[in-house]
C-alpha cells in the first residue's frame, strides 16, 4: 500500500502559491491574511476528504477521519502552515499535507480504522512573527499559559490574541482538553545529513533541547565621527564581541552542539549614530541537557563580563525553551519497520531543530519521520526536496499511522 505521490506534490505546490516569497518559496507567517487564506484551503481539502474540522482557541487545527469506536483516543499526525519571512514550500507544510494524503489514501483504499485519525495543523510553529517557536503547541502541553500566548506582540506592537480574532481564526475549543493515543510528525529534516549519507527516511529518536536567549544592550548614543574612541559606551562592539564568544563556547562542546546569533536589531540604526540599544537573541541547542544548561551559563557569564568591561547595560530573557526530547521507543520502532517493509534506506537520526512533535512528547507518546532536503537548505526560499523523497516520507508515515491506528478488517 502506498500513498498518491502525484497528489501529494500537487497539493504542495497548491499551497505554495498561497503567501508567495520573492525568490521561489513563501512567507506564510503566522495569523497573516496568507495564513488565513491557508487554512481556508487546507480546511476545503479536509471537508472534501470526509473529516471534520475543529478549532481550539490557539488557533490550531483539527481535521477528525472517525474510528470505529467511539471510545478509543485519537491518532494525530501533523505539523505546520505557517513560514518563516523568507520560508520554502516544504517546512512544516510538507507534514500537514502528507498526513492530509494519509487519510486521503486510506479513503482510496476503504481502510477503516479503530482509532480516530486527527490531521493536525499546529498555529505559529515558527515562532517568527511571534516568539517563542512552536507556541499553540506549548500551550496545549501546558508549557505555556493561554493569557501568556495571547499577550505574545510581533515587531509592530500587534498581539498574538488579536490577530487570531482578526483573521477570524479563534476557535472555541479549550486548548489541550484533547487526549492523544499517539501523536506522528512527518518534516524536512532542514539539515545535510540525509542526503550526505544517501539516506532516504530519517527514523527521528531524539530531538535537541533549545535555549533562545533574548539580549539587551543599553549603550549611550553618540556621534561616530565626533566622539573619541575612548570616551564611547558602544552596545554594537560589546554585541560584536558576544558573538564570538557564542562561536567560541559552541566550538569547546563539540560535538553535538551548536549556537549562534540570528536576529539582531539595532538603534537607532543610523550609519553616524553609536547604537544607544541593541537587542540580539542567541539559539543554543544540544541533546545533551547537562550540556545545553552549561553553555547557557557560561554565556550568560561572559556577556555580562563583556558588557561591565564597556560600561555596557545588559539584560538577558530566556524567551523560548525545550529540554532534549527522546521519542517513544514502539513508535520508533514502527516507523523504522515501515521503511524496512517498503525497502526505503534509512537510518536514526536526531533532530536539530525544534518541532511540534517535542511538545506533544509531553502529553502522550510521539515521534517523528523525516526525508532528506537539498544541501540541507531550510529557513530559506532555495529549500528544495524532490517528490520521490516526499512520496517515500509519505509512505512510511501511512504505514506507521495506519498500525498504530489499527486497521479493523
Amino acid at each position: 500500500m502506498r500513498i498518491n505521490g502525484d497528489r501529494l506534490w500537487d497539493t504542495l505546490m497548491d499551497m505554495a502559491k498561497i503567501g508567495p516569497g520573492i525568490a521561489g518559496g513563501n512567507n506564510r507567517q503566522t495569523l497573516t491574511d496568507a495564513d488565513a487564506e491557508g487554512r481556508s484551503l487546507f480546511k476545503t481539502w479536509c471537508d472534501k476528504a470526509g473529516m471534520t474540522v475543529g478549532v481550539d482557541k490557539m488557533g490550531t487545527m483539527f481535521a477528525t477521519r472517525a474510528g470505529t469506536d467511539p471510545d478509543a483516543l485519537p491518532v494525530y499526525v501533523g505539523s505546520h502552515l505557517d513560514t518563516q519571512p523568507t520560508g520554502g514550500k516544504y517546512d512544516g507544510v510538507l507534514g500537514v499535507l502528507a498526513a492530509l494524503e494519509v487519510v486521503r489514501t486510506m479513503n482510496d483504499l476503504g481502510i477503516k480504522t479503530k482509532h480516530p485519525i486527527v490531521v493536525t495543523n499546529w498555529a505559529n510553529e515558527e515562532g517568527a512573527r511571534f516568539a517563542p517557536a512552536m507556541l499553540a503547541s506549548g500551550v496545549f502541553a501546558g508549557v505555556h499559559t493561554l493569557d501568556y500566548a495571547y499577550g505574545r506582540k510581533d515587531p509592530d506592537g500587534k498581539t498574538y490574541g488579536d490577530e487570531l480574532k482578526r483573521i477570524g481564526w479563534l476557535g472555541d475549543e479549550e486548548v489541550g482538553a484533547r487526549k492523544m493515543h499517539a501523536y506522528f510528525e512527518y518534516h524536512i529534516e532542514q539539515g545535510p545529513i540525509l542526503e550526505a549519507a544517501d539516506k532516504t527516511i530519517g527514523v527521528v529518536t531524539h530531538c535537541q533541547g533549545l535555549w533562545w536567549l533574548e539580549f539587551t544592550l543599553t549603550g549611550k548614543e553618540a556621534h561616530t565621527g565626533s566622539t573619541p574612541m575612548a570616551m564611547r559606551v558602544n552596545a554594537g562592539l560589546a554585541m560584536s564581541r558576544i558573538v564570538e564568544m557564542v562561536q567560541s563556547v559552541a566550538m569547546e562542546n563539540q560535538p553535538g552542539a551548536v549556537a549562534g546569533v540570528g536576529q539582531v536589531f539595532f538603534s537607532p540604526n543610523s550609519r553616524n549614530v553609536l547604537p544607544g540599544k541593541v537587542v540580539f537573541t542567541v539559539d543554543l541547542r544540544t541533546p545533551d541537557k547537562e550540556k545545553l544548561d552549561r553553555m547557557r551559563a557560561k554565556i550568560e557569564a561572559e556577556t555580562k563580563k563583556i558588557s561591565d568591561g564597556l560600561g555596557v547595560g545588559c539584560a538577558v530573557e530566556a524567551i523560548g525553551h525545550f529540554e532534549p526530547v527522546t521519542f517513544d521507543p514502539k513508535l520508533v520502532a514502527s516507523v523504522r519497520n515501515a521503511a524496512e517493509k517498503l525497502g526505503y534506506s534509512h537510518m536514526d537520526i536526531i533532530s536539530g531543530a525544534g518541532h511540534d512533535a517535542c511538545w506533544a512528547a509531553k502529553v502522550a507518546p510521539a515521534t517523528m519521520v523525516m526525508c532528506p532536503c537539498v544541501g540541507g537548505l531550510s529557513h530559506n526560499e532555495a529549500e528544495e526536496i524532490s517528490k520521490e523523497w516526499a512520496a517515500a516520507g509519505a509512505d512510511v508515515l501511512f504505514h506507521a499511522v495506519v498500525e498504530t491506528a489499527e486497521i479493523v478488517a
